[in-house]
């Protein structure tokens, strides 16, 4: 006949032909309002799935989900937009504050190699090969 739809036990909802669906129809209303039961109804014949009888709520949460869809992408798509945004302006901010860190560092070797010779002390040295990746830039 027909299973809850929430009961996990039950995964596939018990069928019943058109044409006792019609004979029982006010039952499995009553069912479906009572015991969230779901009712799929086959065709005579071929005992194909043509319908079912669901809670109202279940059918409602499965028009609201259609109908949402369109909005739901939307808010994405503007959440994904304001996200690769962020991402750019970012990535301009980090390079400007590279270009500068770098144009500072440079000046203060250009200082240091004015005032102190440039072999004469090794932890200066030893500085410098440190910073030579952001002095190359």
């Amino acid at each position: 006949m027909a299973a809850p739809a929430l009961d996990p036990e039950h995964v596939r909802p018990q069928a019943l032909s058109l044409r006792e669906a019609r004979t029982r129809l006010a039952q499995l209303v009553a069912l479906a309002e009572l015991t969230d039961t779901v009712t799929v109804i086959e065709h005579d014949r071929d005992a194909r799935p043509v319908a079912a009888i669901v809670p109202a709520a279940a059918a409602r949460s499965v028009a609201q989900a259609r109908a949402d869809a369109g909005r739901i992408a939307e808010v994405t798509a503007g959440w994904a937009h304001r996200l690769e945004q962020t991402r750019q302006r970012s990535a301009r901010q980090h390079a400007n504050n590279l270009r500068v860190l770098t144009d500072a560092l440079a000046e203060v070797w250009a200082e240091l190699d004015r005032r102190i010779p440039s072999a004469s002390d090794p932890a200066l040295a030893r500085l410098r090969a440190a910073h030579m990746d952001l002095l190359r830039r």
